[in-house]
C-alpha cells in the first residue's frame, strides 16, 4: 500500500529499506554491491545480451563510487543514511527508475529497464567505442522513454580525426539531441547531453533538458539547477564558408591576416570590420568573424560562464577545461580542471517520427543548413557563390 499510494518520500524510504539485503537495518556498500549486480543481470538479460562478469564489476564500482556512506556505527564500517540514499538517486536516476518499478510486471520496455540500441557501421570495431550499453543505460536514466529507442554514432575522433569542422558537419544534419563523450589522458570519461542542435551562437542557449554526466571513475548525472540559463555554448570564429578564388575582387579592403600555409599571395588583401579574409592551403577562401578575438572562446561548452565552463572543448579539439558550476551543481568532471582529450565521441538520439524530416534536411545545401555563413556571404555581396 505504501509503494502504490504513498508520497514520494515514503516510496523512497520503502525502496531504501528494501535494499537492506542482510536485514540488519544497516545499508552497507556490500548490500548495494549485491543489488547492482542483480540489477545488471536482470536488465541485460531482458535486452538479450549478458555482459561479462568483469564488465559487471567495472560498472558496479563506478556506481558505488558516486555513493556516500556517512552513517557511523561502532565497530563497523559506515553505512548509507536515508539522506545519502536520496542524494545517490539524484546522481544515478537510472537506478531509482528501476527500483521504483520493481512491482511492475517484467517487461524489457519497463521504466528503468530500457537500454538504447546503439547503431554504428559494421566495419567499426566496437572496442574503440567509449559508449557501452551500461553507460547508455546510466545516461538514459535522465531521459524520456521515447529518447531511449536508438542512438546513432555521428562522430568518433579515431575514425573522423580531431577536426571541429568535421564534428559540426557530422552532427548538424538534423534536430535530434546529442550525447557528447570525452575520454581524457587521465583516463576519466565524462560528457554532456545536448537537448538542442549544435548551432553557432555568440551566447549561451539551450533548455532545461541539457545535463552533464560522469561515466568513469564514477557514474553521476548533473541536471540544471535553474540558477542560470547558461546551458549550451558553441562558437566558431573561423566560418566554413568557401568559394573559389575566381570570385575576386571583393568590395572592401583592409590589412592581410596570417595565412594557414605558404601560398601565392593575394593582391590586394581584403577584410572588412571584424571580418578577415585569407587563403587556406586548399586554395579556397574562408572568412573569420572576430578572428583575433580572445574574449569569445572558440569551441563547445556546457554551463558555467565564458572561460569558466562546466565543460568546454576548444575548436582545436586538443584541449579544454572543466570547473564546478552552479548551472548543473556539478564538480570538476576530471582529475584536474584542464582537459587533454584522448577520444571524442558523439551520438545522435534518433527520434523515429523525424526520420523523414532528417533525410530532407540532409539533402539541402551546406549554406541552407548554416545560416550564419549565408549571412556572411550576403554581407560581402556574393550570396549565391555556392550555386
Amino acid at each position: 500500500g505504501t509503494y502504490v499510494k504513498g508520497t514520494n518520500d515514503e516510496i523512497e524510504e520503502f525502496i531504501y529499506r528494501l535494499l537492506d539485503v542482510t536485514d540488519d537495518e544497516i545499508l552497507t556498500r556490500s548490500d548495494l554491491d549485491s543489488v547492482l549486480v542483480n540489477m545488471f543481470n536482470h536488465i541485460f538479460q531482458l535486452k538479450g545480451s549478458q555482459p561479462e562478469s568483469s564488465s559487471h564489476c567495472f560498472m558496479v564500482e563506478t556506481f558505488l563510487n558516486a555513493a556516500t556512506f556517512s552513517k557511523d556505527h561502532e565497530g563497523r564500517d559506515k553505512s548509507m543514511s536515508f539522506e545519502d540514499f536520496k542524494s545517490w538517486c539524484t546522481l544515478v536516476p537510472s537506478v531509482k527508475k528501476f527500483l521504483s518499478n520493481l512491482l511492475v510486471p517484467r517487461d524489457p520496455g519497463r521504466l528503468g529497464s530500457k537500454v538504447p540500441k546503439l547503431q554504428y557501421s559494421e566495419n567499426i570495431d566496437s572496442s574503440i567505442l567509449l559508449l557501452r550499453d551500461e553507460y547508455a543505460w546510466h545516461i538514459g536514466g535522465a531521459l524520456s522513454h521515447e529518447e531511449l529507442e536508438e542512438w546513432k554514432l555521428l562522430y568518433h575522433s579515431s575514425l573522423n580525426g580531431l577536426s571541429f569542422n568535421t564534428f559540426l558537419g557530422n552532427i548538424s544534419n538534423g534536430d535530434e539531441p546529442t550525447v557528447l563523450i570525452i575520454k581524457d589522458r587521465e583516463g576519466y570519461i565524462f560528457g554532456g547531453f545536448a537537448s538542442q542542435p549544435w548551432e553557432r551562437h555568440g551566447d549561451f542557449y539551450g533548455d532545461m533538458k541539457t545535463f552533464l554526466f560522469q561515466l568513469y571513475p564514477k557514474a553521476s548525472i548533473f541536471r540544471p539547477t535553474g540558477a542560470n540559463s547558461n546551458l549550451q555554448w558553441v562558437c566558431l570564429n573561423l566560418l566554413s564558408s568557401r568559394f573559389l578564388l575566381g570570385l575576386f575582387p571583393l568590395p572592401f579592403q583592409v590589412e592581410a591576416k596570417e595565412r594557414l600555409n605558404p601560398v601565392p599571395p593575394i593582391s590586394p588583401p581584403y577584410a572588412y570590420g571584424s571580418v578577415a579574409v585569407y587563403v587556406a592551403n586548399n586554395m579556397h577562401l574562408q572568412c573569420a568573424v572576430n578572428f583575433s578575438s580572445e574574449t569569445i572562446p572558440n569551441g563547445i561548452g556546457f554551463g558555467g560562464r565564458i572561460n569558466h565552463f562546466g565543460m568546454f572543448l576548444s575548436a582545436s579539439f586538443d584541449q579544454g577545461h572543466t570547473f564546478s558550476c552552479t548551472t548543473f551543481n556539478s564538480p570538476c568532471l576530471s582529475k584536474t580542471a584542464k582537459i587533454c582529450p584522448e577520444v571524442i565521441e558523439c551520438w545522435g538520439v534518433v527520434r523515429k517520427g523525424l526520420e523523414q524530416e532528417t533525410t530532407d534536411v540532409v539533402k539541402c545545401t551546406v549554406l541552407e543548413r548554416f545560416k550564419e555563413d549565408r549571412h556572411m556571404l550576403n554581407l560581402v555581396g556574393i550570396a549565391n557563390a555556392s550555386e
